[in-house]
């Protein structure tokens, strides 16, 4: 039996449908509430996950993962707070759209446009990540250490501008990642006798902690009992005409080709894709006053942008184990403690499972847009509920899904720990992402760097083209931040100068 088949049969197992469903249900009710990012629940889902074996777990969190991504338009249009990072664009025109009395339509739009974007990065993954995984199974250490330090220096290097802060991030989460055994040789490092840190620190307690605990005090800390906005709940019509549908097909296109891109380079996510595709739709739209102001175009552009990552994301994670986002750093990490190493080695050792999650997210696009395209009148309300409740249960379930990956109290306690540095890089706007990577691809990043030097020294990386390339790369990644940011601010003074 071809891999293909094998991959995509397995998928009948009545248990792999089961957790495709409940995924879905899930990602669609995180994507509702703002706030509840897909990271989050995916790190929360994770520590219940890994009980089960590895596909059907795989298949509740990457139904998460990508039925979230159309549930978060609801509140993007409704009450124009984006759901997660990935549908800020969406509120550029969405929400413009349900104050004309069309919001039936933009949320429609909105599903079918994040449908074809996902189907666009998903053949993406089905061609691109075989290729791309052999090209990698000709790196050796040198070029598999620098490819590790461009997905660090890609995380830092979106950073929203705050470089110096991602960089401090990142060396938190490489600092984090030496605590455990040495890689080459065994011995216990900074582990101070506590045996619970000889394997490192527990990485699914540590990003619940980042993302979930951390969001919970957070939106305690700065919620406000008058703060709510209350949603649109005149819907209009619902389906797109053929002159809608005439209007959707160039953005549809421009937001296919961006996100897929996009998607590829480790650490962009879909806020970037639909930010880009948005501004794109509208450089070649006939009419560019319309974007911002209810442009059916932009909203289009925007919500196939940001999905459209998703496969480009997936195809990165699993050919080079570099995390093509935050969710998908979750996802690695959680792999790896079922046993599966994303990389090149896992085209060979398992390309049946390549295909299976290929199949899943096909499965879940499919079910996502079922539950899009029901009109979604209750949704309005559901977005009502106080906000107490939503913490409470948040709260219950970071601890059991903790408590459960090892049935380990000490677990829990370097959850709430993290839930604290969290907060603590909130309050002074370090990002998060940075920690994790560091955490997940530190001791990578060093076994590699520690053999390609006991291989032939220094010299071993300086004479390896590839590695010096994808090394200049990262070093260009971190800089062009900060010389853009001093180019604008040049160029307004040079204007401002008068002339002589």
């Amino acid at each position: 039996m071809s891999p293909l088949v094998e991959g995509f049969s397995s998928l009948l197992d009545p248990t792999v449908l089961l957790c495709i469903a409940v995924g879905a249900v899930l990602g669609m009710l995180v994507g509702a509430f703002p706030g509840v990012t897909a990271t989050m629940a995916v790190a929360l889902a994770s520590g219940f996950t890994l009980a089960l074996d590895p596909l059907p777990g795989l298949a509740v969190l990457l139904t998460i993962y990508v039925s979230s991504n159309f549930g978060d338009r609801v509140p993007a249009i409704l009450v124009n707070t984006p759901g997660t990072p990935a549908s800020i664009a969406t509120t550029f025109d969405g929400y413009a759209m349900a104050k004309q009395g069309r919001a039936g339509l933009a949320l429609t739009a909105s599903a079918f446009a994040s449908a074809i974007g996902t189907f666009a990065g998903l053949l993406l993954l089905m061609v691109a990540a075989i290729p791309l995984s052999r090209l990698a199974l000709q790196f050796g250490p040198a070029e598999m250490f620098a490819l590790v330090v461009f997905g660090l220096t890609m995380m830092i290097g979106v950073s929203g501008g705050r470089i110096v802060k991602g960089l401090m991030a990142g060396a938190l989460g490489l600092l984090l990642g030496t605590v455990g055994r040495d890689p080459i040789t065994g011995d216990p490092r900074f582990t101070f006798g506590v045996l619970e840190l000889s394997d490192g620190v527990p990485f699914i307690a540590a990003i619940i902690g980042l993302f979930g605990i951390a969001e919970v005090f957070d939106q305690i800390l700065t919620h406000r009992a008058d703060s709510g906005v209350t949603p649109i709940t005149q819907f209009g019509k619902w389906f797109p005409s053929r002159s809608d549908w005439r209007t959707m097909i160039k953005p549809l296109a421009v937001g296919s080709g961006v996100g897929g891109v996009v998607g590829v380079v480790p650490a962009t996510g879909g806020d970037i894709a639909g930010i880009l595709a948005w501004d794109q739709a509208r450089r070649a739209s006939k009419h560019p006053e319309k974007f911002g102001r209810g442009s059916l175009e932009g909203l289009t552009a925007a919500d196939t942008a940001s999905n459209a990552t998703l496969g480009g994301s997936t195809t990165t994670s699993l050919a080079l184990g570099i995390p093509g986002d935050s969710v998908m750093a979750v996802m690695i990490g959680s792999m790896i403690v079922w046993g599966i190493q994303p990389g090149p080695s896992l085209f060979t050792n398992k390309p049946e499972l390549v295909y299976s999650i290929a199949g899943i997210m096909i499965a879940a696009t499919l079910l996502a847009l079922g539950l899009s395209l029901l009109r979604m009148r209750g949704v309005a309300k559901l977005l009502d509920l106080p906000r107490h409740f939503l913490w409470t249960v948040i709260l219950i379930f970071c601890m059991v899904g903790t408590y459960a990956v090892n049935n380990s109290v000490f677990d829990v306690g370097v959850m709430l720990v993290f839930g604290l540095v969290g907060l603590f890089l909130r309050r002074f706007s370090v990002p998060a992402g940075p920690v994790v990577l560091g955490l997940l691809l530190g001791k990578l990043a060093e076994s590699n760097l520690r053999r390609a030097l006991e291989i032939g020294g220094v010299s071993n990386i300086l004479t390896s083209p590839l590695a010096m390339a994808i090394l200049t790369v990262s070093l260009l990644a971190l800089l062009a931040p900060p010389l853009r940011a001093a180019w604008k601010r040049r160029r307004p003074a040079e204007t401002a100068a008068p002339s002589r």
